[in-house]
């Protein structure tokens, strides 16, 4: 069936900033600041400017990963940078990623304080750096990176793609749903066939693959992204399934999942985090909130 009306492309593209659905405000067709604002700065050597969307939560899940390692050169500072209010083009966000999406890190722990944008790319920076979470036999390695690569090219078709069009557009067309929608339900295919072979996506390791796809295809396992998980059929990718439920019960995973977060249960959301005993604060004060 075809969507109606159809729509007849202008000869020249034109910006309508109306249009665009629950994200207009944060897409432009172009890049750089638009205001004049420094970033804070904690006590860390790691300075992470990000949100609890999925690419956000790779990083914070990672950073925690390593701090349940044992690594305590991985503390960090994380400060929220909330895209609906446009903190993404602020000049000191801009600096760090010029292509103002989060997450953004700066290491200030080398000579030069280093900026790392993408979070593949930030994910790799951190398992390089602490030798963690990434094997150093050269072909286990390259099937981490295959996996971790398969995310980033993947991903866009779920969240831009599916779930704009399923979840976010202003009106919703048949061709564009079923379109992504096809596209998701393979990627997911892809995984469960993968899964059926290894306990982990890159083998018997834990790796930033997990740490890398779980956000995404993870959670949209569960149903917790879009509301799609019926429409999807997502249980049925039964080791998918097993492979998530794994995942979410790690505490490092649970961590990561709060920080930088500002919507959801009281107790799942810590907006900034600067130390282990932020947690802890946040936890206690959700009891007593519902004690009283």
């Amino acid at each position: 069936m075809s969507d109606t009306p159809s729509y007849e492309p202008p000869k020249v593209w034109k910006w309508d900033q109306e249009n665009g659905g629950k994200f207009a405000s944060t897409n432009r067709p172009i890049a750089g600041p638009t205001h004049e604002k420094e970033l804070p700065v904690g006590d860390h050597p790691l300075q992470l400017y990000s949100l609890a969307t999925p690419n956000g939560v790779k990083v914070t899940v990672m950073l925690e990963e390593l701090l349940a390692l044992g690594h305590e050169s991985a503390e960090y500072d994380a400060y929220l940078i909330d895209i609906g209010e446009g903190d993404q083009f602020g000049s000191g966000f801009v600096d760090i990623n010029p292509n103002s999406k989060i997450p953004a890190l700066l290491d200030r722990s080398t000579p030069t304080p280093t900026r790392v944008f993408e979070s593949g790319s930030i994910l790799m920076y951190l398992a390089d750096k602490f030798k963690e979470l990434v094997p150093e036999d050269p072909s286990k390695r390259a099937e981490t990176v295959n996996w971790l690569f398969w995310q980033m090219g993947s991903a866009p078709y779920l969240g831009g793609g599916f779930g704009h069009f399923y979840a976010y557009a202003p009106e919703k067309f048949e061709y564009p749903i079923n379109r992504f929608a096809m596209e998701t339900k393979r990627q997911l295919d892809v995984l469960d066939r993968r899964l059926a072979e290894s306990r982990y996506i890159a083998g018997d390791d834990y790796t930033i693959a997990d740490i890398a796809i779980w956000p995404w295809y993870g959670v949209l396992a569960q149903g917790k992204i879009y509301d799609a998980g019926e429409f999807l059929d997502v249980q049925s990718y039964k080791n998918v399934q097993r492979w998530t439920a794994e995942i979410a019960g790690r505490e490092a995973v649970k961590r990561g999942r709060m920080v930088n977060r500002k919507w959801g249960e009281p107790e799942e959301q810590l907006p900034e985090r600067h130390s282990a005993d932020d947690f802890e604060r946040v936890w206690k004060e959700a009891e007593l909130a519902k004690a009283s």
